[in-house]
């Protein structure tokens, strides 16, 4: 028998050492640190009453949860302190399309530091308090956007997120937490140009929750909160582009030199219902119209919501919800009427089907892209702006979460 050389054993020898060691290290890696790919696939058949003065049949994307991939992780660095991040990216799974004006991460990016005894503090593209800590106090935590205000004009539907931020969370104090971010303008020679700040506040104490919050955005030519357009830029043409739900309702405030959101929710859950309320009050300054051009103008809404959701079986919830919206101001006197409805069914953890409908209605004057108008029904946040007071919609559809 012809025995190997020495070479031979020794070159098998190191590359047996060389594996056996990287396997160490990879585990003790793996045992410090974590990375998690996950996402959303939300879609529906749906049918509204009068999109633009036609009924109309057509898919409906991001209706339950909006359509998203992302990446995020963590990794510990010793004495309870972790390092985390989050990247995620948003698309329409209707066709295909990147959402978030095309951004790759659009949804969230950001990297941070948390402790369970000091608290969370992230910097990069990221949710405000308010939708962090009182969202979870509303319907739109179960039924998402059927439920949400018209056109959005609260941010209740979390349509919009903060660039440039910096936020910190802190732990949860007997059912206490609070949370506090600021967006940087950018702006050389004005601090206070483009920037965004916010804060909220949330108790939850068994069956009972309870919240507020305080949002401000100042607008500028690359502002932090990407809901506002410069009103400068507002010249080269009228419209939504990405930054609103709905050119009918929010369209024209899309150019404010600021907005200002206070928010307050609350729910109570007793067995199978969980019942809430929210109120929030939105002022939209110095917005852009064809009759004003020096966009000397404010304009306030006033929302109240209720709902009540009732856990059929383990699998099955559904749920009823009515908004109340008040425009007033520069002309403006405005009324929503509005009526959710929603079912869902857990065919598995990640896997539902579902069934929503809604009715608004619409009552006054108020702005349409700058002009003056009479006031157009838009069903929730989906966009789809009718070209008269009233609109209905209903929708079956299919959610997978992986």
């Amino acid at each position: 028998m012809k025995l190997p050389s020495t070479k031979k054993i020794l070159t098998t020898t190191a590359v047996s050492t060389a594996v056996t060691l990287l396997a160490s290290f990879s585990g003790a890696a793996s045992a410090q640190s974590s990375v998690t790919l996950y996402g959303t696939l939300d879609t529906a058949v749906a049918w509204a009453s009068n999109t633009q003065g036609h009924s109309t049949f057509m898919t409906s994307a991001g209706n339950l949860s909006p359509n998203l991939w992302g990446l995020k992780g963590s990794e510990e660095l010793g004495n309870g302190l972790k390092a985390i991040f989050d990247i995620e990216s948003g698309f329409n799974i209707d066709n295909g399309h990147a959402n978030q004006g095309g951004r790759m991460f659009g949804r969230q990016a950001f990297v941070g530091l948390t402790s369970a005894t000091t608290g969370t503090f992230t910097l990069g593209r990221q949710y405000d308090p308010l939708i962090d800590l009182l969202q979870p106090l509303t319907a739109d935590e179960t039924f998402g956007s059927i439920f949400a205000t018209p056109g959005d004009i609260d941010n209740y539907d979390n349509s919009y997120r903060t660039s440039n931020s910096v936020k910190f969370t802190t732990p949860n104090y007997a059912g206490l937490q609070i949370s506090a971010m600021y967006g940087f303008g950018g702006q050389a020679g004005s601090m206070g140009r483009g920037q965004t700040y916010a804060a909220a506040a949330v108790y939850n104490h068994g069956p009972f929750g309870i919240g507020a919050g305080y949002f401000r955005a100042n607008n500028g030519d690359s502002p932090s909160f990407d809901g506002l357009t410069s009103v400068a830029g507002a010249a080269s043409g009228w419209g939504c582009g990405v930054n609103c739900d709905s050119a009918a309702i929010s369209g024209t405030y899309s150019t404010a030199s600021s907005i200002q959101i206070i928010r307050a929710a609350a729910d109570y859950t007793v067995g199978p219902v969980t019942a809430g309320l929210s109120y929030s009050n939105v002022q939209y300054r110095n917005y852009q119209t064809f009759d004003a051009s020096t966009g000397a103008n404010r304009t306030s809404f006033n929302t109240g919501q209720v709902y009540v959701n009732y856990k059929v079986t383990p699998a099955a919830v559904v749920g009823i919800g009515y908004n109340y919206t008040k425009g007033s101001g520069n002309d403006v006197s405005v009324a929503y009427n509005q009526f959710s409805l929603g079912a869902i069914y857990s065919l598995s953890k990640r896997t539902d089907l579902y069934a929503l409908g809604g009715y608004q209605h619409a009552s006054g004057k108020t702005y349409m892209n700058g002009i003056a108008s009479d006031a157009f029904a838009s069903m929730a946040d989906f966009g789809y702006d009718s070209d008269s007071s009233k609109q209905g919609m209903v929708m079956l559809g299919i959610r997978h979460r992986f």
